[in-house]
Protein backbone atom coordinates (compact mmCIF):
# COMPACT_ATOMS: atom_id res chain seq x y z
CA UNK A 1 0.00 0.00 0.00
CA UNK A 2 1.24 3.77 -0.99
CA UNK A 3 2.39 5.66 2.03
CA UNK A 4 -0.68 8.01 0.94
CA UNK A 5 -2.86 5.44 1.22
CA UNK A 6 -2.12 4.00 4.46
CA UNK A 7 -2.31 7.59 6.19
CA UNK A 8 -6.10 7.94 4.35
CA UNK A 9 -6.43 4.82 6.41
CA UNK A 10 -4.99 6.51 9.52
CA UNK A 11 -7.27 9.76 9.05
CA UNK A 12 -10.55 7.83 8.43
CA UNK A 13 -9.85 5.78 11.41
CA UNK A 14 -9.67 8.81 14.11
CA UNK A 15 -12.52 10.31 13.16
CA UNK A 16 -14.34 11.99 15.85
CA UNK A 17 -17.16 10.23 17.16
CA UNK A 18 -20.82 10.90 16.14
CA UNK A 19 -23.84 11.35 18.08
CA UNK A 20 -27.24 10.87 16.88
CA UNK A 21 -30.64 11.37 18.70
CA UNK A 22 -33.77 9.40 17.45
CA UNK A 23 -37.18 8.72 18.20
CA UNK A 24 -38.28 5.04 19.86
CA UNK A 25 -41.55 3.70 21.31
CA UNK A 26 -40.44 1.35 23.24
CA UNK A 27 -36.99 0.90 24.99
CA UNK A 28 -37.20 -2.80 25.88
CA UNK A 29 -36.93 -3.24 22.51
CA UNK A 30 -34.54 -0.82 21.79
CA UNK A 31 -32.60 -2.49 24.07
CA UNK A 32 -32.74 -6.11 22.87
CA UNK A 33 -32.29 -4.73 19.19
CA UNK A 34 -29.17 -2.66 19.70
CA UNK A 35 -27.89 -3.97 22.73
CA UNK A 36 -28.37 -7.51 22.27
CA UNK A 37 -28.91 -8.09 18.05
CA UNK A 38 -26.31 -5.45 17.02
CA UNK A 39 -24.11 -5.81 19.87
CA UNK A 40 -23.89 -2.05 21.35
CA UNK A 41 -22.34 -1.63 24.57
CA UNK A 42 -25.00 0.03 26.40
CA UNK A 43 -24.09 3.89 28.36
CA UNK A 44 -26.01 6.18 30.23
CA UNK A 45 -29.61 5.93 30.50
CA UNK A 46 -32.69 7.12 32.70
CA UNK A 47 -36.48 6.25 32.41
CA UNK A 48 -36.41 7.84 28.95
CA UNK A 49 -33.62 7.25 27.15
CA UNK A 50 -30.63 4.88 26.14
CA UNK A 51 -27.43 5.70 24.93
CA UNK A 52 -25.43 3.25 23.24
CA UNK A 53 -21.67 2.53 21.93
CA UNK A 54 -22.28 1.99 17.78
CA UNK A 55 -19.03 1.17 16.77
CA UNK A 56 -17.58 3.63 18.99
CA UNK A 57 -20.46 6.57 18.16
CA UNK A 58 -22.81 7.77 20.54
CA UNK A 59 -26.39 6.95 19.44
CA UNK A 60 -29.01 7.92 21.67
CA UNK A 61 -32.59 6.11 21.87
CA UNK A 62 -35.53 8.59 23.42
CA UNK A 63 -38.92 7.26 24.53
CA UNK A 64 -41.80 8.75 22.70
CA UNK A 65 -44.78 6.53 22.68
CA UNK A 66 -46.59 6.37 19.52
CA UNK A 67 -44.00 7.47 17.44
CA UNK A 68 -44.77 6.27 13.67
CA UNK A 69 -42.04 6.30 11.43
CA UNK A 70 -43.48 6.51 7.98
CA UNK A 71 -42.02 4.52 5.46
CA UNK A 72 -40.15 6.76 2.58
CA UNK A 73 -37.74 5.79 0.21
CA UNK A 74 -35.96 6.94 -2.76
CA UNK A 75 -34.46 5.37 -5.71
CA UNK A 76 -30.95 4.51 -5.79
CA UNK A 77 -29.34 1.89 -8.76
CA UNK A 78 -32.57 0.01 -8.33
CA UNK A 79 -33.00 0.17 -4.81
CA UNK A 80 -35.37 1.74 -2.60
CA UNK A 81 -33.35 3.59 0.12
CA UNK A 82 -34.98 4.13 2.77
CA UNK A 83 -35.31 7.73 4.00
CA UNK A 84 -34.13 9.46 6.61
CA UNK A 85 -31.67 6.92 7.90
CA UNK A 86 -28.34 6.49 9.82
CA UNK A 87 -25.20 4.21 10.22
CA UNK A 88 -21.58 3.60 10.27
CA UNK A 89 -18.79 2.76 7.42
CA UNK A 90 -17.23 -0.65 8.86
CA UNK A 91 -14.25 -2.15 7.77
CA UNK A 92 -14.60 -4.59 5.18
CA UNK A 93 -14.23 -7.98 7.61
CA UNK A 94 -16.53 -6.06 10.35
CA UNK A 95 -19.02 -5.57 7.75
CA UNK A 96 -19.15 -9.13 6.95
CA UNK A 97 -19.55 -10.18 10.86
CA UNK A 98 -22.16 -7.83 10.96
CA UNK A 99 -24.16 -9.34 7.97
CA UNK A 100 -23.75 -12.48 9.53
CA UNK A 101 -24.70 -11.38 13.02
CA UNK A 102 -27.92 -10.16 11.51
CA UNK A 103 -28.69 -12.97 9.37
CA UNK A 104 -28.40 -15.27 12.46
CA UNK A 105 -30.48 -13.12 14.52
CA UNK A 106 -33.44 -13.65 11.40
CA UNK A 107 -33.15 -9.44 10.64
CA UNK A 108 -35.19 -9.03 7.90
CA UNK A 109 -33.45 -6.56 5.65
CA UNK A 110 -35.06 -3.19 3.44
CA UNK A 111 -31.77 -4.09 1.54
CA UNK A 112 -30.24 -7.46 1.81
CA UNK A 113 -26.16 -7.05 2.12
CA UNK A 114 -24.76 -6.82 -1.27
CA UNK A 115 -21.64 -5.22 -3.39
CA UNK A 116 -22.33 -1.81 -4.76
CA UNK A 117 -19.94 -0.29 -7.63
CA UNK A 118 -17.83 -3.82 -7.60
CA UNK A 119 -14.97 -3.57 -9.73
CA UNK A 120 -15.30 0.44 -9.97
CA UNK A 121 -14.07 3.43 -7.49
CA UNK A 122 -16.22 3.48 -4.33
CA UNK A 123 -16.80 -0.24 -4.27
CA UNK A 124 -18.47 -0.94 -1.40
CA UNK A 125 -20.60 -3.39 0.83
CA UNK A 126 -23.91 -2.09 2.29
CA UNK A 127 -27.15 -3.30 3.75
CA UNK A 128 -30.26 -1.45 5.01
CA UNK A 129 -32.45 -2.84 8.14
CA UNK A 130 -35.14 -1.01 10.30
CA UNK A 131 -34.88 -1.14 14.39
CA UNK A 132 -38.02 -2.35 15.93
CA UNK A 133 -39.34 1.63 15.92
CA UNK A 134 -38.98 1.85 12.04
CA UNK A 135 -35.49 3.66 12.09
CA UNK A 136 -33.40 3.01 9.00
CA UNK A 137 -29.37 2.02 9.53
CA UNK A 138 -27.50 1.35 6.69
CA UNK A 139 -23.76 -0.14 7.14
CA UNK A 140 -21.50 -0.02 4.96
CA UNK A 141 -17.66 -0.77 4.09
CA UNK A 142 -15.59 -0.05 1.47
CA UNK A 143 -12.84 -2.39 0.13
CA UNK A 144 -10.32 0.73 -0.52
CA UNK A 145 -11.85 3.28 2.65
CA UNK A 146 -9.59 6.12 0.91
CA UNK A 147 -13.01 5.62 -1.52
CA UNK A 148 -15.24 7.02 0.87
CA UNK A 149 -15.53 10.24 -0.49
CA UNK A 150 -14.18 9.27 -4.14
CA UNK A 151 -15.64 10.53 -7.45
Amino acid sequence: MALAGFWSICEFMTLNPFHIAFGVHDLAAARQFYGKVLGCPEGRSADSWVDFDLYGHQIVAHLKPGIIHLAQHNPVDGHDVPIPHFGVVLAWRQWQDLAQRLQQHSIVFVIEPYIRFAGQVGEQATMFLLDPSGNALEFKAFKDPSQLFAK
